[in-house]
């Protein structure tokens, strides 16, 4: 049985994949290794790790405008995130994820971290700003 978020629509889109949480804002400008979607900030939680086809969920982004342009060629390197749910989406995330057509929601109905956790199966509807979580080991 499915658990159904409802968000506000940020960028529109639909995505599905495995859910990866992350608990500290994400700077995309100079954090982030374009050709691979490996997390490269020092000390980051997610150091070392790809978000590549995730569903990535973090609270924002933070740093320089940059960053936009950083969302954007990872979206043109296919190393994005799949979709993206946010706490609260700041400009710099919905500019990057808009021009690389990331699909992104925010805003949910329900704490994002009480309902979903690392490799839960994750739908992101982002056009209607519906997010569907199956938990690890159930069925989609």
């Amino acid at each position: 049985m499915s658990i159904i978020l409802k968000g506000r629509p940020i960028s529109k889109g639909y995505a599905e994949g495995e859910a990866l949480l992350c608990h500290e804002p994400i700077g995309f400008n100079f954090g982030m290794d374009v050709e691979t979607g490996t997390v490269i900030e020092h000390n980051h939680e997610l150091m070392n790790k790809s978000i590549k086809d995730k569903i990535l969920v973090f609270p924002n982004g933070k740093g320089s405008t940059g960053g936009s342009y950083v969302v954007y060629q990872l979206a043109k390197s296919k190393t994005a995130p799949a979709a993206i749910i946010n706490v609260l989406t700041e400009t710099i995330i919905a500019v990057g994820a808009i021009m690389g057509g990331i699909p992104v929601v925010d805003k949910l109905d329900q704490d994002p971290y009480a309902v979903i956790a690392d490799g839960d199966f994750v739908k992101v509807d982002a056009t209607k700003g519906i997010v569907e979580v199956f938990k690890r080991g159930e069925n989609k």
